[in-house]
């Protein structure tokens, strides 16, 4: 009998990699957080080997789920490059490890629509859209996305998954990114939020299970090869303005959440019409979604949650 499927996320304590995590859970699926010390890259890389060693030991077919990285649009390239660097050598490592592992290894990368997509022409932007990142961030994205295409040659089946502007509970809220949760806690400490794009500026917000399950729909194709490389967007198809999004957060606070339009240089790296279309495996995109009131709604009830949570008071 063959070793069950085991999945390694990496980055799995953030917004998508838990989200993954709670999707594969759900499917019954073995599934494993890697533990990894990221303020240290040489840390950083000895805690990766020690994870694949470990999943790989099981002998069966090996998922890997690059779901990491703190970078955002305004991350300096130092930074970015130290992220890259990680990631690179991570890629090293699976190459090595799929050259003696007995059983299929895949890899799915998260990456970013809205980073490569920033500067292309003529929206909605699809798979066959030639990227333009516009940002340091959008430009590591791409090479990112070139090392994992790199392991095909090495056997590794790979996805990259470039996702839309992905929220739901559980955003980091000191992270600058993030419009929807920074909307919600901006209303609920009563604090102006600044928006540095203007209002008519066009986003594809999907909500992160709905990514979660698409991604993991997405890793499960390439892993009986069809095909065995796929770049995927991963998106609502429905694009939402700033100032509509803004209009629904009022509407669901019954009161004017405080923002304040402002200035800035970043602005220059922000495209104001981002709509997405996903082309590729259509019938993954073949699932209900959640309405973004909803999930507006359900970002909301997590904010003040976890500021109830942070003042020492349980709900209840």
């Amino acid at each position: 009998m063959s070793s069950p499927t085991s999945s390694l996320v990496i980055g799995g304590g953030g917004l998508l990699g838990s989200a993954v995590i709670a999707e594969l859970r759900s499917r019954g699926q073995s599934v494993r957080r890697a533990r990894v010390r990221w303020t240290d890259e040489r840390e950083a890389a000895a805690d990766l080997s020690d994870e694949l060693a470990s999943m790989a030991d099981g002998g069966g077919d090996l998922r890997l789920w690059w779901c990491a990285g703190a970078g955002v649009t305004a991350t300096g390239a130092e930074q970015l490059a130290a992220e890259f660097g990680v990631f690179s050598g991570f890629v090293d490592q699976v190459a090595r490890l799929a050259a003696h592992h007995p059983a299929r290894v895949t890899l799915l990368l998260a990456s970013s629509a809205g980073a490569v997509y920033a500067g292309s022409d003529e929206p909605p932007f699809t798979e066959r859209t030639s990227p333009l990142p516009l940002s340091d961030y959008g430009r590591q994205k791409l090479r990112a996305e070139a090392a994992a295409r790199s392991l095909v040659a090495s056997g590794v089946g790979v996805a990259i998954a470039r996702i839309a502007n992905l929220y739901g509970p559980g955003q980091d809220l000191n992270k600058p990114q993030g419009l929807i949760s920074q909307l919600c806690r901006s209303a609920h400490l009563r604090q102006p939020l600044n928006i540095y794009v203007s209002l008519d500026t066009l986003r594809d917000y999907v909500h992160v299970a709905d990514a979660a399950a698409r991604c993991v729909g997405l890793l499960d194709a390439v892993a009986a090869g069809e095909p065995t490389f796929v770049t995927k967007i991963i998106c609502s198809g429905h694009s939402v303005s700033v100032g509509a999004l803004l209009g629904e957060a009022n509407r669901i606070y019954r009161r004017r959440v405080p923002v304040i339009l402002a200035a800035s240089p970043l602005g220059r790296q922000q495209a104001r019409d981002l709509r997405l279309r996903s082309v590729v495996l259509p019938e993954l995109d073949r699932v209900a979604a959640r309405p973004i009131a909803a999930g507006i709604a359900e970002v909301r009830r997590a904010v003040e949650t976890s500021a109830l949570a942070a003042r020492g008071f349980q709900a209840g």
